[in-house]
């Protein structure tokens, strides 16, 4: 059990969604609230200087601090050892870390549709890399549904310089294993046997070239990258 719930925390650490089923609410226990602390910390200290500043003044601004949020709880669970707690203390903790980051992530994504323009899209040359990158991250961590909504619309604006070809590629992939299609792009790894294990891809033979078209490191970097990983 505990390993599907690191597992699980540790690809949306990596930018990968967990479905909401994946961690059970559980009390936590003051060693297990103590271990949850540094992103819910972090979580506290973004809100906080983002409450200091004036109202955004446009879409781009409002989308650029709503990443800033998306990313925050992932790059402190990326640094957390929870290695010293019990199997229970970890559920909890764990628990306590996606209900910050679930609560985060439906009310950005909420805030998204709310702001979707004309054009489909947020693009890069109207509002900036960094809120049309939030954007990404915002959409990459949604349910299918919105993924699916969104994907046909960016792959376009690929070619346009509008969006980054790893991005696409990226919520290309992650649509294809949620619907239980091979992966084209190699971007999408799972739990194995206590090991990260890349799901399948549509041929293996030309990931690489595949990979490389969309301004991605190679399958290779990638692979050992996962292989490095703690246990899952």
């Amino acid at each position: 059990m505990f390993a599907a719930l690191a597992a699980a925390l540790a690809l949306a650490a990596q930018g990968t969604s967990i479905p909401p089923e994946a961690l059970a609410p559980l009390a936590p226990s003051p060693q297990a609230t103590a271990a949850a602390a540094p992103v819910t910390t972090e979580i506290a200290r973004v809100r906080a200087d983002q409450a200091r500043l004036p109202p955004p003044r446009t879409d781009a601004e409002k989308l650029a601090r709503m990443g800033r949020l998306d990313q925050a709880p992932r790059v402190a669970f990326g640094k957390l050892d929870l290695s010293g707690l019990s199997v229970e203390d970890r559920k909890a903790a764990m628990s306590a870390i996606w209900g910050a980051i679930t609560t985060i992530d439906r009310a950005n994504q909420a805030e998204l549709l709310s702001m979707v323009p004309a054009e489909g899209w947020f693009l890069s040359s109207l509002y900036g890399r960094e809120a049309s990158e939030a954007a990404f991250h915002i959409v990459q961590h949604a349910d299918l549904e919105m993924q699916k909504r969104f994907l046909p619309i960016i792959e376009p604006l690929v070619a346009r310089g509008e969006v980054s070809g790893e991005a696409y590629a990226k919520m290309y992939d992650r649509v294809s294993v949620r619907e239980g299609r091979a992966q084209r792009y190699g971007s999408q790894f799972r739990c194995e046997g206590g090991k990260w294990v890349p799901d399948a891809l549509e041929d293996a033979t030309k990931v690489e070239v595949n990979r490389k078209a969309m301004g991605m490191s190679t399958f290779a970097d990638r692979v050992a990258h996962f292989a490095a990983m703690p246990p899952c």
